[in-house]
This record gives structure tokens, sequence and C-alpha cells, in this order.
């Protein structure tokens, strides 16, 4: 007898993050924005370092490059282990945040520091798109 396959966990969208879901939905990422005009990143209820709410919301390219990863070869969670290997990074989009994401499109061992990325959407259900990276 085979053990069902177990699920993923998914995010699960707050009205601060919002937003951003809804982007992803149209396979767009967008980002907060502080009234200096700054992009942050991770949305939160207040801007960084202040305490003013966001002023809003502004779509960036989802281009980038890798800051920094990692490759998990072993399975963090058994939800993830029919994947290993995969690489989790840290990307730095050309507009300035940093995100925690995947690179996916090439071999793990072909992931570098400086490495060219271009976002990529990936449509879990009706509700949830996850934003992943390839190479560019």
């Amino acid at each position: 007898m085979s053990t069902p396959a177990m699920q993923k966990p998914l995010p699960k969208p707050t009205p601060v993050t919002q937003p951003f879901w809804d982007g992803t939905r149209a396979h767009r990422i967008v980002m907060p924005v502080d009234h200096e005009g700054n992009l942050y990143w991770y949305p939160r209820v207040l801007d960084p370092g202040t305490l003013r709410e966001p002023s809003g919301w502004r779509e960036v390219a989802g281009t980038g490059t890798v800051y920094s990863f990692t490759i998990d070869r072993r399975g963090s969670a058994p939800a993830f282990a029919a994947e290993v290997p995969y690489v989790i990074a840290i990307v730095e989009l050309d507009a300035g945040p940093r995100m925690t994401s995947n690179i996916i499109g090439c071999s793990v061992d072909e992931v570098r520091v400086g490495m060219r990325v271009v976002a990529v959407f990936e449509d879990v259900n009706d509700e949830i798109t996850l934003v992943k990276f390839r190479p560019e």
C-alpha cells in the first residue's frame, strides 16, 4: 500500500499581503512602497523604521541576480522530500528589494551568486501563484 503524497504548505494571504498575491495571480510582482518612494520587501503593516502605513504598491520587473543560495539535498520537510535537490535563494531584484524563492530551470550545480535570473510564475491553484526564478 502506498502512502499518499504529502501536500506542500502554501502561503496564507492576509489583508497586508493580499496585493502581492493578487499581483502574482496576474503574473506580476508588486511590492510595497514607502512615502519616500522606496520599495521594500516583505509587506508589513507599517513602513520599515516608521510609524506610517505604506503609501501603496508598485509593479517591478521580475529580473535580478542571485544574492545568496543554498541547496537542499536532504529534504528540509517531508512535504518537499520528492523535490530534492532544490535551490533556495535570495534574489536581489533589479528594483532593489531581495526576495527568497527557488531557482528552477537549471541544474542545482549551475546556480551561482551573481547569476542573472528572471521571474516565472507557478499557478498552484485559483488563489495562489508562486514566484520562482530561472536563469535569464
